[in-house]
């Protein structure tokens, strides 16, 4: 990616038309010579949007998990049979007990 420099930014990222045939590569999509410009100026639409975010004064504000405030469910970490452990070996082939009984592959 190539870049220049600016007095109001100190770094504007820009992406030239062999970025764009690599990201296409990369991405496993097949982009034509005609479509090369337009997604030139989408992707650099993209970065100079980001370039904004990075002036946003964010000192002093938490990182959210969502838009909504709420908290998250949590529920306690327990080892447990799920209590169905008749249900759950039921369709086995071969159980021992409330084990599942595979053929020996290592010899």
């Amino acid at each position: 990616m190539a870049g220049s420099f600016c007095a109001s930014r100190p770094y504007i990222m820009s992406v030239d038309a062999a970025t764009v045939r690599r990201i296409a590569h990369l991405a496993r999509i097949a982009v034509s010579d005609a479509e090369v410009p337009h997604l030139q100026g989408e992707l650099n639409a993209i970065l100079a949007f980001v370039e904004q975010l990075s002036e946003v004064n964010v000192e002093g504000v938490e990182p959210m998990t969502s838009v909504t405030p709420m908290a998250m469910k949590k529920r306690p970490d327990v080892v447990a049979d799920g209590e169905i452990p008749d249900d759950i070996v039921a369709n086995a082939p071969a159980t021992e007990g409330y084990f599942f009984q595979v053929p020996k592959v290592v010899e």
